[in-house]
């Protein structure tokens, strides 16, 4: 019990501190003269004026302008050029997925064999016409195991 008295005083000096400390700002910003009225829209940009420009100013930020206008015309075409090719890689896309479609059928059907090494050996015979082939070989002599 002795040790938490202080603890206790402690904390309870402390929160009054930061009381006072929040009561004091709070007052410091409810009479403060020198207050802005708060706003829910955006700042005004501020007012530049513009400065004369000389002649050749003006020629530097025609050529300027003129960069930018084919910097704009560039980047045009080469989205043009990029999504044309998106369309060649889809299309590509889709017929990879057809021939391996096509692959998968015949393989299931027994006409094809894919090796370990990626090649095809067609065997010409239906899944249930080669089972019933002794040893189960093809015609190359390779097994089927």
């Amino acid at each position: 019990m002795k040790r938490q008295l202080p603890a206790l005083v402690a904390a309870f000096l402390i929160t009054l501190f930061v009381t006072l400390v929040m009561s004091v700002v709070g007052v410091d910003a409810i009479f403060n003269p020198n207050s802005v009225a708060v706003s829910n829209s955006a700042p005004a940009a501020p007012v530049v004026e513009a400065a004369p420009v000389s002649a050749n100013d003006a020629g530097q930020v025609q050529q300027l302008q003129s960069l930018v206008s084919q910097y704009q015309q560039r980047e045009t075409q080469y989205q043009q050029m990029l999504q044309s090719d998106q369309q060649q890689l889809d299309q590509a896309s889709a017929q990879i997925q057809q021939y391996q479609q096509i692959l998968l059928a015949l393989q299931d059907q027994g006409l094809i064999r894919i090796l370990n090494d990626g090649r095809i050996q067609i065997t010409g015979y239906p899944a249930s016409v080669q089972s019933g082939r002794p040893g189960g070989r093809s015609d190359s002599g390779e097994s089927d195991h």
